[in-house]
């Protein structure tokens, strides 16, 4: 059945509608899809032909076989442990030290004997001149007293306490200008709970310093013990100066 040509349109005198697209539809279509396979395939395959092109080829290790009799002995126990050889650059001389000495039997005194531990253990020392060049003088123990102060800590088994407080006096111009305050002190509490230096830490007004010092000066404690002894240690005290305490 011929189609209709459109007026106007020139007469080719060849038929081509949605028939003969529909007939040759399947063939192009499976041959578009075999030349796009084929062009994926080329570019993947030379990618991995030219990495396997740049490759490097793997080192070649040589083996050598040997028989058991070219290895030739072993090597000596005996030899391996024993130290090299030292040279002397110069001949050592003989140990005079303790070396027997003979003497002629002329000089050897028949009636000579040795002393025996127990007679030598009786024997008493004889006492010298106490003038002479051997005067042998013996002092007294000598007290070391340790004048360092002790560190800013110092562990202790047993914490000093206070025996003997005495309150710090009231400065006379503090009182009238009404001034109070709080100072705290730090105390070198001796071996023997004496107040060794006192030291001050902080103060509200340099006025209370002087009087609180005083006071600490005059502080006894009990001695801190470490390992069953007297040890020297700091304490800190701190004093109140309040105008209600005084009237």
């Amino acid at each position: 059945m011929a189609t209709a040509v459109a007026a106007g349109a020139p007469n080719t005198g060849i038929d081509y509608g949605a028939k003969e697209l529909k007939a040759v539809y399947f063939k192009y279509r499976w041959w578009g899809l075999g030349i796009a396979i084929a062009i994926h395939a080329a570019i993947i395959g030379s990618y991995y032909v030219a990495g396997l092109l740049q490759a490097e080829e793997p080192p070649m290790v040589m083996v050598r076989l040997m028989k058991y009799s070219d290895l030739g002995p072993p090597p000596s126990i005996a030899a391996a442990n024993t130290p090299p050889p030292v040279s002397l650059s110069a001949p050592t001389a003989k140990p005079s030290v303790g070396a027997p000495v003979p003497v002629p039997d002329a000089e050897v005194s028949a009636d000579q004997t040795l002393a025996t531990q127990t007679e030598m253990s009786q024997a008493v020392a004889p006492i010298g001149d106490a003038t002479g060049a051997g005067e042998v003088a013996v002092q007294q123990d000598i007290k070391i007293d340790d004048d360092t102060p002790p560190a800013d800590f110092v562990a202790v088994e047993k914490e000093p306490v206070v025996v003997k407080k005495v309150e710090p006096k009231y400065p006379e111009l503090a009182m009238r200008a009404g001034l109070e305050g709080k100072v705290w002190v730090k105390i070198w509490v001796d071996k023997e709970g004496k107040a060794k230096q006192v030291l001050i830490m902080k103060s509200d007004a340099e006025i209370f310093n002087e009087p609180a010092i005083e006071a600490a000066k005059q502080f006894v404690f009990t001695p801190a013990y470490m390992n069953n002894g007297p040890v020297s240690v700091w304490v800190s005290v701190p004093f109140k100066f309040r105008l209600a305490d005084k009237k």
